[in-house]
């Protein structure tokens, strides 16, 4: 759903900048929803014969265009942007050939059936990034419910890259302003995750239950994102939950956006994908990186120094995801029915600081890996 402030902004442009009469412009803002093209960023790029379709006339598109295009300049502060927006570059995105639902489904993540007894004794072994990423996706699952699946990854994953930058900042790998502060992205619909605020791009009429062949295949589909009201919630939290409930499920679906490729014109001709010119993050990679980043603790064996090292089969990687994603789904259920979304959102970095491995510091600790006890997430549930 577009904000009054998106609406209000996209009219001032259309009849200030791009001076097209309101008349003309304010029927064509559904369609230009349902075609990802209600920022100026996002018709900077457009292709000019989807905006003709939508205005039914071409001169009036090749206006929007270059009116967009130079609006963008002006508020780009680097040059590259220039680069981007005069390049179109379509490619097919991973699994477009599918329907929504079938894309759903192909990126469900693994499950496990077992008691917290048995998950309190399990330790993981792995790096930082993919542990952000398990938490982001997993919070994103009581603080943005009406999101499918695979709005989730690609959000989360915008976590885990915003928060690698900022690191390689901290300990001198990276230097300067991030393309967010750069002024990427401007215009662009902004959501917290973890604290951190990511820019998003709009999946205006994409309904993850479309093409379900049955009843129950939506009800799979959807079962992740509902939560059982606990015993001893009172009714004015029920109340409170369900009204904002309502409201977010009138939001559309997102993508994460890679601010730091719509930097880059080489890196983003690279990687964009068929969402209006942007570049995102897919929730195909987000998956696969999640799905090889867990190994099992190996135990010290008698006479060693160090942990001895042995092969881990995909089978148990996914397994142990299977593992950590249950005991971080235990904490958030404890805290999402007494507290606000927003507060859940707050405390999720904290959490992840107290059970994420310890690593060297500085440079001598990028991307090193360390232990990971399940019985420290599990412990920081609710108590009572």
């Amino acid at each position: 759903m577009t904000t009054k402030s998106e609406l209000q902004d996209i009219l001032r442009f259309f009849t200030q900048d791009a001076k097209i009469p309101l008349q003309v412009a304010l029927p064509k803002i559904k369609d230009l929803q349902r075609a990802n093209l209600i920022s100026i960023v996002e018709l900077a790029v457009a292709d000019v014969k989807t905006i003709e379709d939508i205005f039914s006339d071409q001169k009036t598109a090749k206006q929007i265009v270059s009116a967009a295009k130079r609006v963008s300049k002006k508020r780009k502060p680097s040059d590259a942007s220039s680069a981007l927006l005069s390049k179109r570059v379509k490619k097919v995105p991973e699994g477009e050939d599918l329907t929504p639902a079938a894309i759903e489904q192909s990126l469900s993540l693994p499950v496990v059936d077992v008691d917290v007894e048995d998950l309190m004794k399990i330790s993981l072994h792995t790096n930082r990034a993919p542990l952000v990423l398990a938490f982001a996706v997993t919070l994103l699952k009581y603080t943005m419910p009406s999101q499918p699946l695979s709005s989730r990854l690609s959000l989360a994953q915008a976590v885990v890259s915003a928060n690698s930058r900022s690191k390689a900042v901290s300990i001198g790998l990276e230097k300067g302003p991030s393309a967010g502060e750069d002024g990427w992205g401007l215009g662009q619909p902004k959501v917290k995750v973890m604290n951190r605020e990511i820019h998003t791009l709009k999946r205006w009429g994409y309904d993850a239950g479309e093409g379900a062949d049955a009843p129950n295949q939506i009800h799979t589909l959807h079962q992740s994102q509902t939560k059982e009201e606990p015993v001893g919630e009172s009714s004015q939290a029920v109340s409170s939950r369900n009204t904002i409930m309502e409201d977010v499920e009138k939001e559309p679906a997102l993508w994460g956006l890679d601010l730091e490729s719509m930097r880059s014109s080489s890196k983003s001709l690279q990687n964009e994908k068929s969402t209006g010119g942007l570049p995102i993050y897919t929730a195909q990679s987000a998956r696969a990186y999640l799905m090889k980043s867990f190994s099992s603790k190996v135990p010290i064996m008698e006479g060693e120094g160090n942990s001895k090292k042995k092969s881990v089969t995909p089978t148990e990687k996914e397994r142990n995801l299977a593992l950590l994603l249950k005991a971080l789904d235990l904490l958030c259920s404890s805290w999402a029915p007494f507290i606000s979304m927003e507060d859940l959102d707050r405390r999720s970095w904290s959490w992840y600081v107290q059970v994420r491995p310890e690593v060297d510091s500085g440079i001598a600790g990028w991307g090193g890996k360390g232990e990971v006890k399940l019985s420290d997430i599990i412990s920081l549930r609710r108590k009572g």
